[in-house]
């Protein structure tokens, strides 16, 4: 699989792959959204950790980054300088495709964020890495998410009972939505408007 781009730019929002220094700022957003998170992510029943904790956790997204494996991204303000989020393009659907997962702090929601990074993704992976097609999926009553593929122009194809690690060991259903290459210049997520650059700094051109 080509290397994912390092960096994004879209008209609100700076992509980029996370680094160990960034662990206070994260700690500080998912501390502020404990109560909005803690439904969803499962990640969240280990929480809170310390900043050093975090700062591991960090260093392993950017190894997995370098290493092809798993694209994690820090979801920041232009400034740079506020954490807003997380996204990421995970290799968790096979033939050709990969899964986008995201989240908001809390006081950044309702604000078409996740659209907005999840929309820049998706562009990513059919027109640098690939791929012909691209999943969301979604716990059918966190209507929230739902509203990301919606908006984006995915299809939904089934639910999939107990197929979603949920928080406290459960199994949720899994909503499925799909984008596919052949039609993804058609939809909505076509229209997010980004650049991308490599490790460098230097933009790249889309090869698709």
């Amino acid at each position: 699989m080509p290397q994912a781009p390092y960096r994004i730019e879209t008209d609100r929002l700076v992509l980029r792959c996370w680094n160990p220094q960034d662990a206070p700022r994260l700690r500080e957003a998912i501390d502020e959204s404990d109560s909005h998170l803690r439904p969803w992510m499962p990640w969240m029943d280990h929480e809170p950790r310390s900043i050093g904790e975090v700062a591991r956790t960090l260093q392993r997204f950017r190894s997995d980054f370098d290493r092809g494996r798993d694209f994690v991204y820090a979801i920041l303000d232009r400034t740079e300088e506020n954490v807003l989020g997380s996204s990421a393009l995970h290799p968790r659907v096979r033939s050709g495709g990969m899964e986008i997962g995201y989240w908001i702090r809390s006081s950044d929601i309702r604000r078409g964020l996740a659209t907005e990074a999840a929309g820049a993704l998706v562009r990513i992976g059919c027109e640098h890495l690939g791929l012909d097609r691209i999943e969301i999926h979604v716990e059918p009553s966190n209507l929230a998410s739902i509203g990301v593929p919606r908006r984006l122009g995915f299809t939904r194809e089934a639910v999939l009972r107990r197929r979603l690690e949920m928080p406290g060991g459960h199994r949720g259903d899994a909503e499925i939505w799909t984008l596919f290459y052949s039609e993804h210049h058609e939809r909505p997520a076509a229209e997010i408007s980004m650049r991308a650059f490599d490790a460098a700094g230097l933009a790249l051109a889309s090869p698709r």
